[in-house]
């Protein structure tokens, strides 16, 4: 059985530059309105250490809009989820820019108290972003994909109730920061884990729901549409040592292709999801929930989200959250380790 999930990353650019209104309220809007034609609901990662501090600093007016939409999708259906991109806490406003700290850019390598914090901050500001005290997010992406170590963030996060994680894709490699998610190309289309989000743990109380990914070969990453795609309100350079790095990650025979709805064309994605019936043609009963990914500031060609859409009603394929498929894996899957029935390679 195939179903997709979609997942946007709410946020402006990673370094701290563009508008709300353009960059994250008008797209997720626009997006809003494909999905409810088509009665579909996504995933939307509110990244909250951001929008914190710009409305703590009052650097956005948008912000007052953005509260207002996270907080109707909330009461309309779409899954409210946790995304942090912690070098934000200690940003400095200066001079008509935000000033990053880039010494917090993983908070898997702080310290237990300083992700403690960093946690109940976010936990929190999301409760304010939906109107609810009581609202408790059950799914988290890390910020720039960077759950690794895994052990004491993720014991943090679980401490709050957070259960699902959706940053790994399979083959992942960044020499920057020490992600590795080549090990995971082992396991199936989910699993468990404890301490290490590569490793299935059968009675491991998170559950991996990892972006979709295909190994292709590097030049299948220069497509006319990602090469189009930028950051126009901020500088994109990089020191030296960062590009080399960045470099080496490229050099490889095989790199992930994420399932990317922004990114991708509609011949993409639909070529894509072709493979996937494939295999579910041979293996029916292996579950295969497929998890997309997009980014509010990068949705330009909303007429190819649309056609996919229709593409995935033609072949009845559901669209659901992470919350709907959470519940039927533990109802279908009343011992932990038959959910690891699904490791087999993809």
């Amino acid at each position: 059985m195939i179903e997709v999930i979609f997942t946007l990353d709410y946020e402006i650019y990673g370094d701290g530059t563009g508008p709300l209104r353009e960059l994250v309220y008008e797209p997720t809007e626009q997006l809003r309105a494909i999905f409810e034609r088509w009665n579909a609901r996504f995933v939307n990662f509110v990244e909250v250490s951001e929008l914190e501090q710009i409305e703590s600093a009052g650097t956005d007016p948008a912000i007052d809009l953005v509260k207002k939409q996270v907080q109707e999708m909330h009461r309309s259906g779409y899954e409210i989820a946790l995304h942090m991109h912690p070098q934000w806490y200690n940003a400095r406003y200066e001079q008509g820019r935000w000033l990053l700290d880039n010494s917090e850019y993983n908070m898997c390598v702080l310290p237990q108290p300083r992700i403690a914090s960093m946690v109940d901050r976010a936990v929190d500001y999301l409760r304010h972003m939906v109107s609810d005290p009581r609202f408790s997010p059950l799914s988290f992406r890390a910020g720039n994909w960077l759950f690794q170590p895994t052990r004491t963030a993720a014991n943090e996060l679980a401490r709050k109730g957070l259960r699902i994680d959706s940053s790994v894709f399979k083959g992942g490699l960044q020499h920057n920061h020490n992600l590795d998610y080549r090990p995971a190309t082992r396991n199936g289309y989910y699993w468990h884990f404890s301490s290490d989000v590569n490793l299935p743990d059968a009675n491991g109380p998170w559950l991996e729901l990892p972006i979709y990914t295909e190994l292709v070969a590097p030049w299948r990453m220069a497509t006319s549409k990602r090469i189009g795609m930028g950051n126009s309100y901020g500088s994109s350079r990089k020191d030296f040592r960062k590009k080399v790095n960045r470099g080496l990650d490229l050099l490889r025979l095989r790199y992930p292709l994420k399932f990317d709805f922004c990114r991708m064309t509609l011949s993409e994605m639909t070529s894509m999801l072709e493979r996937v019936i494939e295999k579910d043609r041979q293996d029916p009963k292996t579950p295969k929930p497929i998890v997309a990914i997009g980014h509010s500031k990068d949705i330009h060609d909303f007429q190819s989200v649309d056609l996919f859409l229709q593409f995935l009603h033609e072949k009845q394929i559901p669209v659901v959250t992470f919350e709907t498929t959470f519940s039927r894996i533990f109802r279908e899957h009343s011992a932990p380790d038959m959910v690891l029935q699904n490791a087999k390679s993809i």
